[in-house]
């Protein structure tokens, strides 16, 4: 090791000519998941530090439909300093028509409050003023979107319910918004008293409450939640507080960030096939070096130590290189990602992620090195001397074999275990090999084809043509290095495109075909014939389909906590709607089992979703206990059935006989279809009669969900575009090493009598097969993944995005004739004599 030590930092003095593109490659693909990972850690120390004034207060305690009981708030008082209850809920909101013109209205997200709100922070209104002061004597306060699109001014009155309220301000900052989840509607604030007469908070009506509280320094959170779950383990109460005060979000940005460092990780193999042609070409170059030292004796171990020893240095030059970049980026884009951020970032340099992004880069710098170095051991130095290494295509010995897959297996579990998603993980990592695998066997197809093409008669009289396919099947192709940078990059890049493509098409294609034009909610029981009765005579209504709606928690699975059955299912998480029939739905499909009598009176039965079922592991007689307002109901599984939620009609996972629910306080639900048209005064009608009815346009909420998912879709892509980016440097630098081949080429062409024109035709040619075939097997590679996540995960119809599709496949052309062209003009300009006395 003493002398290979020498021989390698001997060999270092004269620079690092020729490792451009290796630390390029490598530093780009560090920095993109350092820069992920600190941004995410960023949010997330946000989320950590502010979780009280995020939440509101210390700890909150959510219940569904109702308020707290006496019980519940007594308990409450004695532990907190000062308790604040809000509720929260949509509605319409009506300003009044002009002599001329008719009722505006809007969807809104009620939040009503009390005197104690906010706990914690501070809500900032424009103009300035207290909020007691602006929310006072049936005001109100609304954000300034909803505000301008109702046209209304300060002073202005509006309907909620039957209630009437006044617009004191414009609500510019809620110091609590960031854990309301997914909202409909822009915000309206009120004080709780004010809707009293509102007819929008009484029992059975679609409402949540919850109770912030603002706790004594030093309280013991976790036994405050273990106390509190155990005393009222039957309310359905959902308990939050400051350790994670917006749990939603931090999930989100916990997996967002996760994929996006997997997309990351594929940028480091694009970026690894670029270390790994770098080091091919270096080694190529040190071909008498090495053959020298051979002939004086040292052995495979001190060359393989040599070189390796260069490359570590190296990688951990460009490692350092890498972080530095990871780190700052995030630092200096620090007031644009906040000023974009509804939550708090505590940005600075986090260790954490850093220390993540040096391990992959590190595991992944040993992987796409090891080869081409173990290589030289195979290789006696009389082959060294006479042909170059790179045209060896002997295996390196099994050791090195082993230690690759290792290496491989460590960076796969060290994702694993940073990432917290073996699944996607796995499927990642497979995919990578998948693409890699397939790209090189196309690539050796693809020199295969070009050097049986170049014998075609069809071919002759076409030289440029004919070159270019000699070129690529020949022995110094560059084929390989072409189709592996750029194709992983693509086929990232093509899978994400047709992944968002096809969920855009979901919505925009599939739903407005079959979707209801609106749905109606906290319909009262008293008010469904007058509904209805507008309704039935209407011409322009197809189709109106109504069910009573509650909501409830699903407690035990077979009198055990429902969690240890079906572990964290999403039907267990938080409420869900629940409603009874006497008998099933025209076309409901039963899977197993049988429906109730009409007539039934008897213990509780439900039927449940056939396809949640299998995957919460249920059988028919099963029991579940359901927590509807409080009270525990305990039914048996007598039947699944099929229920399509993609219609956008109604659809619940839970129905239950009408004896077992008849009785609890309910409002019902309804979904209209009519035509477009007719629309207006469908609304117009319903709300005039009924104020306290919500009308939810499905058109403007299908938007909302597409506004979601495009800007999901730009951060994926985003980390794809470094991807692709690092692909091209990879193309740049299989570019740059074939300079001195295509001179000498050029050379012999001249001498031949081939003009500047044929020979740089033929490059063109070469460079746009060679992007043609990376395209066109990216796509296939980006389809076939992409078919598997709409298919599998998503459970999504698949169709080709043939506009994307077809933008892979001319970006593939464009960057590898940018890249290859770029050095064709040295080989153009260069002199015969000179190069072919020389030699190649």
């Amino acid at each position: 090791m003493k002398t290979a030590w020498i021989f390698a930092t001997r060999e270092l003095r004269s620079g690092l000519r020729g490792f451009g593109i290796f630390l390029a490659c490598l530093a780009l693909g560090i920095a993109a998941i350092a820069a992920v990972g600190s941004t995410r850690t960023a949010i997330l120390k946000g989320l950590e530090r502010d979780g009280a004034a995020l939440l509101g207060g210390d700890a909150e305690l959510q219940f569904t439909y109702r308020f707290a009981t006496a019980d519940e708030r007594a308990w409450m008082q004695s532990q907190a300093i000062q308790v604040s209850e809000i509720t929260d809920f949509r509605s319409m909101i009506v300003v009044p028509s002009g002599a001329d013109t008719s009722p505006e209205r809007a969807l809104t997200q009620v939040k009503s409050v009390d005197a104690a709100y906010p706990l914690v922070g501070e809500v900032k209104l424009s103009p300035e003023m207290p909020l007691d002061q602006a929310i006072a004597a049936n005001g109100a306060v609304m954000e300034r979107v909803l505000a301008d699109r109702l046209g209304l001014m300060i002073g202005d009155s509006f309907s909620i319910g039957t209630g009437t309220f006044r617009l004191s301000a414009i609500l510019q900052r809620e110091p609590d918004n960031a854990g309301g989840g997914f909202g409909l509607g822009p915000r309206t604030l009120v004080r709780t008293e004010s809707l009293a007469n509102a007819g929008l908070l009484q029992t059975g009506t679609l409402f949540d409450t919850k109770y912030r509280m603002l706790l004594p320094e030093g309280t013991e959170l976790a036994a405050l939640e273990r106390d509190a779950e155990q005393r009222f383990a039957n309310s359905g109460l959902r308990w939050t507080d400051a350790r994670n005060g917006a749990p939603g979000v931090q999930q989100f940005v916990d997996r967002l960030g996760a994929f996006l460092v997997l997309v990351g990780l594929s940028g480091l193999a694009v970026g690894g096939v670029g270390v790994s042609a770098a080091v091919r070409s270096y080694l190529e170059r040190k071909t008498s070096v090495i053959a020298t030292l051979k002939t004086l004796g040292a052995s495979r171990s001190t060359i393989f130590a040599t070189y390796a020893i260069q490359i570590g240095l190296l990688t951990i030059l460009g490692i350092a290189i890498g972080l530095v970049l990871g780190a700052a980026l995030p630092l200096a884009l620090a007031p644009i990602i906040e000023a974009r951020l509804p939550v708090p970032a505590e940005f600075a340099i986090h260790p954490k992620p850093l220390i993540e992004a040096a391990i992959y880069g590190a595991f992944a710098a040993a992987i796409f090195t090891l080869w081409p170095l173990a290589r030289t051991e195979n290789i006696r130095a009389a082959t060294l001397f006479r042909d170059a290494l790179g045209h060896d295509n002997a295996l390196p010995r099994k050791r090195y074999l082993f230690l690759t897959a290792g290496l491989v297996a460590a960076l796969v579990l060290s994702a694993i275990a940073f990432s917290g998603t073996a699944f996607l993980t796995l499927w990642t990592a497979g995919g990578i090999i998948a693409v890699l695998g397939v790209l090189a066997l196309a690539a050796r197809g693809l020199r295969a084809l070009a050097a049986a093409a170049t014998k075609m008669r069809a071919l002759r009289g076409r030289p440029a043509l004919r070159l270019a396919l000699g070129a690529i099947g020949g022995p110094r192709e560059q084929a390989s290095s072409a189709i592996l940078s750029l194709g992983l990059g693509l086929s990232v890049l093509a899978a994400v495109g047709q992944i968002d493509g096809n969920l855009r098409g979901a919505i925009a294609r599939d739903l407005p075909d079959v979707a209801p034009s609106y749905f109606f909610v906290d319909i009262q029981s008293d008010q469904l014939n007058g509904f209805n009765a507008r309704l039935a005579g209407d011409p322009a209504v197809s189709r109106v389909d109504t069910a009573p709606m509650l909501r409830g928690v699903i407690s035990k699975i077979n009198d055990r906590p429902a969690k240890e059955i079906a572990g964290d299912h999403w039907v267990l998480q938080g409420d869900r709607g629940v409603t009874y029939a006497q008998t099933a739905a025209d076309g409901v499909t039963i899977t197993q089992g049988s429906w109730w009598p009409a007539d039934y009176t008897g213990a509780p039965q439900i039927s449940f979703a056939a396809e949640e079922a299998e995957e919460m592991g249920l059988v028919l007689g099963d029991t579940m206990t359901i927590n509807i307002l409080g009270r525990d109901i305990t039914g048996t599984i007598t039947s699944f059935r099929e229920v399509d939620f993609s219609t956008a009609g109604i659809g619940f996972i839970l129905t239950m006989n009408p004896a077992a629910l008849q009785g609890a306080p309910h409002s019902h639900i309804a979904t209209v279809y009519a035509t477009p048209e007719a629309e207006a005064e469908i609304l117009r009608d319903l709300a005039g009669t009924f104020p306290n009815i919500t009308a939810i346009r499905v058109a403007d909420a299908i938007a909302r969900v597409g506004e979601l998912l495009a800007s999901l879709a730009a951060a994926t892509s985003l980390g794809a575009s470094a991807t692709l980016i690092t692909g091209f440097l990879v193309l740049i630098g299989a570019a740059a090493a074939g300079v001195d081949a295509r001179t000498f080429e050029a050379a012999v062409l001249k001498t031949l009598g081939a003009s500047k024109g044929v020979i740089l035709k033929s490059f063109a040619l070469r460079a746009g097969l060679l992007g043609a075939a990376a395209g066109t097997i990216a796509l296939i590679a980006g389809l076939t993944f992409a078919w598997a996540v709409s298919t599998f995960v998503m459970e999504t119809s698949f169709a080709i995005v043939w506009g994307n599709a077809l933008a892979i496949i001319i970006g593939g052309v464009a960057a590898t004739m940018l890249a290859f062209l770029g050095y064709a003009w040295g080989p153009l300009k260069a002199r015969p004599a000179g190069i072919l006395r020389r030699g190649n």
